[in-house]
Order: structure tokens, then C-alpha cells, then sequence
């Protein structure tokens, strides 16, 4: 009985050990944060528009680029938020060919990221990202009742997270899962570990505005299967799958995209 009981408790201190590494470490695996130096040549280069906000003590930067192609009054806006492991530095020219159909991008950085303060998690990148809606959406050139919502894998959480507090026209879902503990309970770990949930399944279900779900097939960070998950939560969504490409290597789906916000009178 003493070894049975022995055996139980270190089975139980086990357990306890791993549950605090995974609630003590679990940020630094979520976000790999990546700092990097002035880019005023790069926005400068790109014709965009460096953009510093705070928001409960942590400033934060964000790009605008502003539309390219002809547009009459103003245009309508893409709200980007990155993968988590990239900075809006690497976006800056990806977004030349959205620009040209006369839409305005904002590029919103993360806490903790590139040359911004603070710290990432679910909060705070919530805050940041509202603080760039409001900045952005009381410009002149920016049409507030056209303001689309973009996020790449973490992004989406983002993305999702902005479409709960501020009115949004669309969703653009590129890569993203239903929540982390989705993807967590793969690993073995506990929902009830999870810090940052990015509950997207919940949010997409009561949006009924339209939504854009991109996914490649060949995904193994974020399975596939969990934008079919987020397309079954959300019966209006438009699903477009490409097959021969995973979570980085898909080609940018442009020609989705325009079909997608000129279907829906977004642009």
C-alpha cells in the first residue's frame, strides 16, 4: 500500500510539475517574439503611414497604406493582423495588389513585437487592435461602414477578437483555428490550462456578417480540419481550400479576395 501510495503522489507532483510549465511557459510558445529596428524607409518606400497608439499604458504601431487604385470618397480598409511569428515589416509589400483595387490597409502590430511595447496575449492585442480600429475609422479617406477585418493564423484570432467590440463589414479567416485549446487538446494539455483562448469557432457563430475562410490543405500547424470546424460554425461562411499548400507556402489568395469583398459590395 506505502508503494501505491508513493507511486499515486508522484504521479500526482507529475502532473503538477507539467501543469505549471505549460501555464508559465505557454506564452513564449505562442508568441515567438520577434523585435526588430527602425523600418521608417520601408513605410516611407511603401508610400504608408507610421502610426503610434496607446492603450492602457502600452504603446503600440500600426502602418496605413493608403489606397492606390482610383477610388471615389472614401475607401474602404483592411484591418491585417499577422501570424505569430511575423512582423507587419514583412506585409508592408504584400498588400501592393489589394491597394491597387482602391483599398486602404492597416498593418497592426502586436505588443512585444517589432518596436512596439509591452507584452502579447489575448488582452492586449485585443486593446492594440481597437486602438488602430478607432484611429483608423475616424480618418477622412477610410469609410467606416466598409472596414474588413484580415488575420493570418494567430491573426485570426485577432481578427475575431476586433469584430466582438467594433462593428466590422466582413471576416477574412486566412489559416485560422477554432481556439487554441483546439489545438492544445492535440498535445495532451488540459483546456482549463489555457490562458489565451481566441474562441473564433464562438465569435464566427454569432457574426452574421459575411465571412472568408482560406485554407491550405497541406496545413500542418493548423489542420484543415479546423477551418472546416469554423465553416460549420458559421453555415453563411465561403470556404476556399488550396491543395497543394500547407500553413506558410500558400500563394496570397488575391483573386479570392476581390471576388469575395466586390461580391459583397466592399469595394
Amino acid at each position: 500500500m506505502r508503494v501505491l501510495a508513493f507511486i499515486a503522489l508522484l504521479a500526482i507532483l507529475g502532473a503538477a510539475a507539467v501543469a505549471l510549465l505549460v501555464v508559465t511557459q505557454q506564452r513564449r510558445m505562442i508568441y515567438p517574439l520577434r523585435r526588430a529596428p527602425d523600418a521608417a524607409e520601408l513605410v516611407r518606400a511603401v508610400g504608408g503611414e507610421p502610426v503610434w497608439l496607446e492603450r492602457d499604458g502600452v504603446r503600440s504601431e500600426a502602418w496605413f497604406l493608403p489606397a492606390r487604385g482610383q477610388s471615389r470618397g472614401p475607401a474602404p480598409l483592411l484591418v491585417y493582423t499577422h501570424g505569430n511569428g511575423e512582423l507587419i515589416d514583412d506585409w508592408a509589400q504584400e498588400f501592393d495588389t489589394p491597394r491597387s483595387w482602391g483599398a486602404a490597409v492597416l498593418l497592426v502590430e502586436y505588443p512585444g513585437y517589432g518596436r512596439s511595447g509591452g507584452a502579447p496575449s489575448e488582452t492586449s492585442i485585443r486593446n492594440a487592435i481597437v486602438a488602430a480600429y478607432d484611429w483608423a475609422s475616424a480618418r477622412r479617406d477610410v469609410d467606416p461602414r466598409r472596414i474588413v477585418a484580415y488575420g493570418r493564423s494567430l491573426g485570426g484570432g485577432a481578427a475575431c477578437a476586433l469584430a466582438r467590440e467594433r462593428e466590422v463589414a466582413a471576416l477574412v479567416l486566412e489559416s485560422t483555428f477554432t481556439s487554441i485549446p483546439a489545438l492544445t487538446a492535440r498535445l495532451g494539455v488540459p483546456a482549463f490550462l489555457i490562458l489565451d483562448r481566441f474562441d473564433n469557432a464562438r465569435l464566427v457563430g454569432a457574426f452574421r456578417r459575411p465571412i472568408l475562410l482560406i485554407h491550405g490543405e497541406q496545413d500542418t500547424v493548423v489542420p484543415v480540419t479546423e477551418a472546416r470546424a469554423l465553416r460549420a460554425a458559421a453555415p453563411h461562411s465561403e470556404l476556399v481550400l488550396f491543395g497543394d499548400c500547407g500553413h506558410n507556402d500558400c500563394p496570397r489568395p488575391w483573386p479570392n479576395l476581390l471576388e469575395f469583398l466586390t461580391s459583397h459590395k466592399l469595394l
